[in-house]
């Protein structure tokens, strides 16, 4: 079951004061981009974070489970939580600052030209 648009929609707005946050379209479910680091998935409308010890800390009670079939556990947090927006944007912004940032993308070379059609 893939997830609703607008449980996606309603996640990005709760975790708005964490910072700049994206969802990317991936593989029929979508991704969660905090100032450009990947830091959480929706699938099946459940959120998932990446397993960070700020993370675990700051939720306490951890549940963990894979995403979908064959993935390593994430954080997955409970549907009741996702209406606290401070509580949602600070684990947000946690887990993000915990991850490396993203790998400076490398420039595209230039195209060949085309060869005249003879």
């Amino acid at each position: 079951m893939a997830s609703k648009q607008g449980t996606v929609d309603y996640l990005v707005d709760q975790m708005a004061p964490a910072g700049a946050i994206a969802a990317k379209r991936m593989f029929g479910e979508y991704g969660l981009y905090c100032d450009g680091r990947f830091f959480a998935v929706v699938c099946d409308d459940q959120l998932y974070l990446k397993p960070t010890a700020a993370g675990r800390e700051w939720i306490g009670a951890v549940v963990e489970a894979p995403p979908y079939p064959g993935a390593s556990n994430w954080l997955l947090v409970d549907g009741e939580r996702w209406d606290d927006g401070a509580w949602l944007s600070r684990l947000a912004g946690l887990t993000a600052a915990a991850l490396p940032p993203p790998a400076p993308k490398k420039p595209k070379a230039p195209k060949a030209p085309k060869a005249p059609k003879v």
